[in-house]
């Protein structure tokens, strides 16, 4: 045990500071979330704000693993957290003058979410870096661990301080743990460099003249941006197993959105936010009870039977529960068993991307895949409060009371949202069962 510590030390360190901001950012997200839709009572609206946080993300992810993979990961980190902090600053500001409107936050997300794109995949290689191949699955249980803290703490904490204090202390705590994590990063963390990435860095910048020395490493440096780009999207044509489990992961994300975008809509419109914190706190438990157990868990034999069978359980329950339900309860019932078992699929998917992409060129393919398999995110926002409030909600606004639809899925504002879980419901089980004949991925352990 002592052994095992003294190995994960540096990691430890990162994974503990960066929750904590983590968990800061998360409470600002989630009481602005609950600020936006009270001032606007639209699901689209406040759906944009995840939109417009992924956009760049999507757009920009395949050139930020080339950035990643040639730069050195620890500042990109660092200049990345700055600027976040400064954009919470921002919000800080409009509050306290009381100019803050909805064009700001979507303006501030689009800049967030553009250096979360750099970050990304620089965080992610950074913890291959840090972390022994034998404590693979252990790590990702703990980071899968520490993310379903922050999903338990995030609408207990906001949603309290919110209504004692307002969305100040909120925001001033956020910036508290951005200072912990920043500092712990600068002074306590050093991140090697991969020896075949130093290597393929000394023979790109190596010239046949030392005259034109200077003027050769700036030209290849742009060629390789470029190169280095298509690299990972090389690399996946030729690992279609790799390939196809991030299509896989498109499609369920595509599905998830939708549901996180219905979500606040539905509750809101039928409760208050304190049962929104409570399914999303319930949300918290699950995969943190999940996490718990994957994190001691031996290796699986097939891992890719784990993640199909994972999806396959999640998709086929939460959905048709916050559909059916008609009281927090089951809400709550539906979130614990939706998400139970999400952790386990992360894990393996994590485990299989560490250990068959090379660690040289990860940065490229993670990114790669942060276009592939998110790109789907905010259009599946867009789609579910777009289908929320233009389409289910006036929808179910026009069936007779005694219909069996209103029986299903009750009345009044809400029940168009219930409406829409259940289709996602099906559009989930639907996209585990074809994806699980896929050869490539059946291929896969």
């Amino acid at each position: 045990m002592k052994n095992t510590l003294k190995e994960l030390k540096p990691f430890i360190i990162l994974w503990l500071t960066q929750s904590f901001s983590a968990l800061g950012s998360a409470m600002t997200g989630f009481a602005l979330v609950i600020w936006v839709y009270q001032g606007s009572g639209s699901a689209l609206t406040t759906a944009l704000l995840t939109i417009c946080s992924y956009t760049p993300y999507i757009l920009l992810s395949i050139f930020a693993g080339a950035i990643s993979d040639r730069w050195n990961k620890k500042t990109i980190m660092l200049v990345c957290d700055s600027f976040a902090a400064l954009c919470t600053v921002f919000v800080f500001v409009l509050l306290k003058t009381e100019s803050l409107q909805v064009w700001h936050l979507y303006i501030l997300n689009a800049l967030n979410g553009l250096m979360n794109t750099i970050q990304q995949p620089a965080s992610d290689v950074a913890v291959t870096l840090l972390t022994p191949e034998k404590y693979y699955q252990k790590t990702s249980g703990m980071r899968s661990f520490s993310n379903s803290l922050v999903t338990i703490l995030t609408p207990v904490l906001a949603t309290a301080v919110v209504a004692f204090a307002g969305i100040m202390p909120v925001i001033a705590f956020d910036l508290l743990t951005f200072l912990a994590a920043f500092l712990s990063l600068l002074f306590l963390i050093h991140l090697p460099q991969p020896c075949d990435l130093t290597a393929r860095k000394d023979e790109n910048y190596r010239t046949d003249s030392q005259a034109a020395g200077e003027e050769g490493r700036q030209i290849k440096k742009r060629e390789s941006i470029l190169q280095t780009a298509r690299e990972g999207i090389d690399y996946l044509r030729a690992n279609k197993g790799i390939l196809w489990l991030m299509l896989f992961l498109a499609a369920i994300n595509f599905v998830a959105s939708v549901y996180e975008a219905a979500l606040p809509a539905m509750i809101l419109s039928k409760e208050s936010e304190r049962v929104l914190g409570a399914v999303n706190t319930c949300v918290g438990v699950a995969t943190l009870a999940g996490s718990v157990i994957v994190t001691f868990l031996p290796a699986p034999k097939n891992r890719v039977t784990v993640i199909c069978n994972c999806l396959l359980f999640s998709m086929s329950t939460e959905n048709f529960l916050l559909a059916f339900g008609k009281s927090p309860v089951v809400w709550c019932i539906g979130a614990i068993l939706g998400w139970l078992f999400i952790p386990f699929m992360n894990a393996n998917m994590d485990v299989i991307f560490r250990t068959k992409i090379p660690t040289k060129i990860q940065g490229r393919v993670y990114s790669v895949r942060n276009s592939l398999q998110f790109f789907t995110i905010p259009l599946g926002y867009f789609c579910g409060g777009l289908f929320v409030d233009q389409v289910f909600e006036p929808f179910m606004e026009t069936v007779p009371q005694d219909s069996i639809l209103t029986a299903l899925f009750g009345s009044g504002k809400g029940a168009g949202a219930a409406f829409l879980f259940f289709v996602a419901g099906i559009a989930g089980v639907a996209v585990c069962l074809v994806f699980r004949r896929v050869k490539y991925i059946r291929e896969m352990r």
